[in-house]
């Protein structure tokens, strides 16, 4: 199996003419959370599950992007001679079925968005999250899956089901597990949502507090043809909590748009439904992500592309939390040097290519050092584990940088990085 492609698992009809159906998964599963749905899906289509990198049995070759994860599972597609599938995804198997629905339009013919979010969280969460699984292993994060995946009434009468849920996650890959962090901190599909032109069925748990419902409520009022399903008692991992709930949702909304009859295949049908269906909302005023105002405007110069490129890069190494708060505070004596500072800092001396952000880190932590800048090496200590420097390394940094720069100085710089590594790499509660 090369690094191009994915573990997978077919089940159902072996026929050219039978449709495929395939099911993605969430960060720190693998492709059995779907397996309640398998026995049901498969008496009509071909199911195709597959792990994500470092997840159960794939690879463990890093993606660092959604758009990567999803050219990998259409590489895995191809070797099968699958052109055209629906698919069904949670969480960030949802967020690869939305980068496949706005890129390769032409192979995704539906569409089941469980748990899913147009922008999961922040971009400062997930990175945050990276810095500890890279500084303590996947144990802490493992152990706290159960409550953020299930209520506390499931998990208090699944215990078995909760241990499986962590022994996936201590499974995982810690590379892959952070790349994929890296991944969800970059993907933003807010302002495209419109451009999903295939019947769309979002499923939410109506006890979700990682993707809440608002999220489920901004895909359907983004996306034009999108239904919403609420899932009762259900949170993160619906398709696990409440299975016969989400496999009735699937089968109705693939078995609809297959059959191209109108609608989104989110009908209640009679009897007492599994899950609250919410019509569609009105597509003419989708939602748009709220532009964020500040004092800053970007230079109507061929300085422009450094401007735009250095406000990237100083989100991705600072955290939007900093550079918010920088354009905030933006004023008429202010803006230009933030200007400068965005331009010149990020855009032109951090993105050239003869030293890799972990070395700029090391070559910042010491001149600061140096020169007692202790505010800013603060800041820079903190890039400094999002660049991917371990607690270790940034204390051989000081260290070395004690014998050549200053015991005072060093002494002072050890103080404020143990600081900031002890709130940075604190295991979530």
């Amino acid at each position: 199996m090369s690094e191009k492609t994915l573990q997978y698992r077919i089940d159902g009809p072996d026929s050219p003419d039978t449709d495929v159906l395939v099911l993605g998964a969430s960060l720190g599963t693998t492709w059995h959370m779907w397996d309640r749905q398998v026995p049901e899906l498969a008496r009509q289509w071909r199911v195709v599950r597959f792990d994500l990198p470092g997840h159960g049995g794939s690879p463990a070759y890093p993606a660092a992007s959604v758009a990567e994860l999803a050219d990998r599972l259409l590489a895995t597609l191809d070797e099968l001679g699958i052109d055209r599938f629906g698919y069904a995804g949670c969480s960030l198997g949802a967020a690869v079925g939305l980068q496949l629905a706005l890129t390769r339009p032409r192979r995704v013919t539906s569409l089941a968005l469980v748990s899913a979010s147009p922008r999961n969280g922040t971009a400062d969460a997930w990175r945050q999250r990276g810095v500890v699984v890279r500084t303590n292993g996947l144990d802490p994060i493992a152990r706290t899956a159960p409550e953020r995946w299930f209520t506390p009434v499931f998990a208090g009468a699944q215990p078995a089901i909760v241990e499986w849920a962590v022994e996936m996650v201590r499974t995982t890959d810690p590379g892959c597990y952070i790349a994929a962090c890296e991944a969800l901190a970059a993907f933003d599909v807010r302002s495209e949502l419109g451009q999903v032109q295939v019947p769309t069925l979002v499923v939410a748990g109506a006890d979700d507090h990682l993707t809440p419902t608002t999220d489920a409520r901004a895909l359907v009022a983004g996306i034009p043809d999108a239904g919403l399903a609420l899932v009762p008692a259900a949170s993160h991992l619906a398709p696990v909590e409440q299975p016969a709930a989400v496999t009735d949702l699937l089968t109705r909304h693939f078995t609809t748009a297959w059959h191209d009859r109108p609608g989104t295949g989110t009908g209640t049908g009679t009897g007492t439904p599994a899950a609250t269906v919410v019509p569609p909302r009105p597509t003419t005023s989708p939602s748009q992500p709220a532009a964020i105002e500040s004092g800053l405007t970007p230079p109507a110069t061929a300085d422009a592309g450094s401007y735009e490129r250095g406000v990237q890069v100083r989100r991705e190494i600072l955290g939007d939390a900093h550079v918010d708060r920088a354009e905030a505070e933006a004023d008429d004596f202010t803006g230009d040097f933030q200007n400068l500072l965005s331009r010149l800092v990020w855009g032109e001396t951090w993105t050239r290519p003869g030293l890799d952000r972990r070395t700029r880190s090391v070559v910042t932590l010491t001149a600061l050092l140096a020169r007692g800048h202790q505010e800013e090496l603060a800041l820079h200590t903190r890039a400094a584990l999002r660049n991917g420097l371990t607690p270790d390394e940034i204390k051989e940094v000081l260290l070395h940088a004690a014998v050549y720069c200053g015991v005072p100085a060093a002494n002072t710089a050890f103080r404020i990085a143990q600081r900031v590594i002890r709130e940075e790499t604190s295991p979530e509660e």
